[in-house]
């Protein structure tokens, strides 16, 4: 049974998503220069998450002398979009209300700090 496609992409493929959205296009050395400040990869790496994205309709890709150069075919708010409806079904049983509910709602209490990371003074 095939796997079902996500709108969402996978961290690796969005964080170079994010690299050509701000770049407009470039090309795999363009896109390593802006991932590798967060993530250092290998050109090899990013060359295949860009050809991934080209096969699942997320990219664009033209020639330009020996090198690709690759575009957007999504808007970050189209897949902002998709990510809050995958939030929606998955936690929210598809309803808005709900979700509106758990945003407005006070932020839990924090966790109490655990009593080993504490000073003991009396021993002092």
């Amino acid at each position: 049974m095939p796997k079902a496609v996500r709108d969402v992409p996978p961290p690796l493929e969005l964080l170079c998503l994010r690299a050509l959205w701000t770049l407009e296009e470039g090309n795999v050395s363009d896109v390593r220069r802006i991932v590798s400040e967060t993530r250092p990869l290998a050109y090899t790496t990013i060359m295949t998450v860009l050809d991934r994205l080209v096969r699942k309709g997320r990219l664009t890709r033209r020639k330009s002398g020996r090198a690709f150069v690759y575009a957007p075919q999504d808007t970050r708010d189209s897949l902002r979009r998709a990510a809050v409806r995958e939030l929606l079904e998955g936690f929210f049983d598809g309803s808005e209300e709900e979700l509106l509910a758990f945003l407005r709602a006070p932020a839990a209490r924090p966790m109490p700090v655990a009593a080993e990371s504490h000073i003991d003074t009396v021993l002092l």
